[in-house]
């Protein structure tokens, strides 16, 4: 099972990481409410009608996963936090053995 790292930024700017397994065919964001990660709302169950399920890739992360689809980067524009270069919609990342180590920071918020 690939283990993905979601990073929580702390009050003194630190990331603190919080490690989960995952099965190879769900998207993170599925894998990330099945393991309960605090900061992925995910209100439309991954059907990409809302940005509540934002997260920034780490940079040396983000050009080995596929690119963003433009309803994706279309559906970013409403994400309450600001917006990277790096942002994606967790349910649009699909779990697989390339993804094992894959790490991610959570943003402040998703309202």
């Amino acid at each position: 099972m690939p283990t993905l790292y979601f990073l929580t930024r702390q009050r003194d700017g630190s990331l603190t990481p919080q490690d989960i397994e995952a099965e190879v065919g769900q998207t993170v964001m599925q894998a990330a409410l099945a393991a309960h990660i605090d900061g992925i709302a995910a209100d439309c169950g991954g059907m990409l009608t809302c940005a509540t399920c934002h997260v920034y890739v780490t940079s040396e992360w983000a050009a080995r996963l596929p690119p963003p689809a433009a309803e994706e980067l279309e559906m970013l524009n409403f994400a309450a936090a600001e917006q990277r270069e790096t942002s994606r919609l967790s349910c649009q990342i699909k779990v697989g053995p390339e993804t094992d180590g894959l790490m991610l920071e959570l943003p402040s918020r998703q309202y």
